[in-house]
């Protein structure tokens, strides 16, 4: 689907790691070079016209992925340098500032590091407790899992909509309502979901949201901090500098600027985020249910051909996503990617920055099937004819 708008498709690669990073169509260089070529210039500052011209291309993309998402205002929208960059804006510059000894934090084994290693510093700072959601005989979170962990000193629930491993998909919206009854608030990692699926902040009700562009066609180094304004407002900025200030003097007096701006210190990434906007507006024609659709049918195809071979191990046949995992019998994972590479399919092994989710599956390393839009049966088939190669082993030692 689409896969003309993508000038590295032109080549004979088949890309199996949308989970990692996507592909990026020509409307994303065209914006790109629209910008450096006609009016490269530094935003907010500037009164001249090529500045204006670009703070107005860069406030229309912040309004784009504000309504990409449904915000309410895009002022709840704040530019990053990526997801992990916004966990870390909000834990560090909200959560820290609100949280106390014992309070507890609610997490899962099979979240991304990035949803992790944050919290356990703040358990180490604060003192707060990090508790874990049980997760079920297929590695999902079950609602009664959820209420099981939750007590009275639950103060936080952080969790991915769509794990990078897994492929589970939470129902946030549930988890929402249950949270908001007993006064917890709920980040939710969007980095799997909002490239896959409509994503609606108002509907799930959720209090953050974070996501990166370069896993949904977009850019590297522009990430999304969403935050519903009554929280947002309150969070601290944890970088200080240029554009972030309305004024200083040198007895250290200081005022900050209003949303968004007072946490997006420095020169942005202008560009990307620009261009970004012009990938919202490329999504959007596509259709994001469409994309979904397409998704399932290949995640359906695939894991019907994978399981008609005795020696490929799926831990995931039934999560709701474009993610496929396994395992090769006695072949270790990293030698199975390589080994794919050979052929030209590109895979990811390892522990897929989920290093305890090991806990619960038993396998620390695994091969990672993620598709997107522009994958094909064709490409599945070519997947699975390799796999299927009976000299596969003596291949991988040779």
């Amino acid at each position: 689907m689409n896969r003309e708008d993508f000038p590295i498709l032109k080549g004979d690669n088949i890309y199996f790691d949308n989970g990692a990073t996507t592909f990026k169509p020509q409307v994303l260089l065209d914006g790109l070079s629209e910008y450096y070529n006609n009016y490269c210039a530094n935003i907010h500052r500037g009164d001249y016209g090529i500045s204006l011209k670009a703070s107005e291309e860069y406030e229309k993309a912040r309004m784009k992925v504000a309504n990409f998402i449904n915000a309410k205002d895009m002022n709840e929208v704040v530019f990053t340098s990526g997801a992990t960059d916004s966990l870390n804006k909000i834990i560090f510059g909200y959560f820290k500032n609100i949280l106390k000894e014992n309070d507890e934090v609610v997490l899962t084994r099979s979240e991304h590091a990035s949803n992790l290693l944050p919290w356990y510093e703040l358990e180490d700072l604060l003192g707060i407790k990090v508790k874990y959601i049980d997760l079920d005989e297929k590695f999902e979170v079950t609602f009664d899992n959820l209420k099981k962990v939750v007590t009275e000193k639950t103060k936080v629930i952080s969790i991915a909509h769509i794990t990078n491993v897994v492929g589970d998909v939470r129902d946030i919206k549930s988890i929402t309502k249950f949270a908001h009854e007993r006064g917890i608030l709920v980040l939710v990692d969007g980095a799997q979901s909002v490239p896959h699926m409509k994503t609606d902040v108002v509907d799930l009700d959720v209090d953050f949201l974070v996501f990166s562009a370069h896993k949904m066609c977009g850019p590297t180094g522009v990430g999304v901090l969403y935050g519903k304004m009554e929280y947002l407002k309150n969070t601290k900025p944890i970088i200080f500098g240029g554009g972030m200030n309305s004024t200083f003097t040198n007895d250290g007096s200081r005022m900050y600027k209003n949303l968004p701006e007072r946490l997006e210190a420095g020169t942005p990434n202008i560009a990307d985020a620009i261009a970004f906007g012009k990938v919202i507006d490329y999504l959007e024609n596509i259709g994001m249910e469409k994309i979904h659709k397409h998704e399932m049918k290949l995640k359906k195809y695939l894991v019907s051909k994978l399981k008609q071979n005795e020696n490929i191990i799926i831990y995931n046949d039934s999560s709701n996503s474009g993610i496929v995992t396994i395992n090769y019998k006695d072949i270790f994972a990293q030698d199975l990617s390589i080994y794919l590479d050979k052929y030209g399919i590109c895979t990811r092994a390892g522990n897929h920055c989920a290093k305890i989710l090991k806990d619960e599956i038993g396998m620390k390393n695994t091969c990672r099937i993620s598709m997107y839009f522009y994958n094909t049966k064709e490409e599945i088939d070519k997947l699975v004819e390799v796999l299927q190669n009976p000299n596969i082993k003596n291949e991988i030692i040779m």
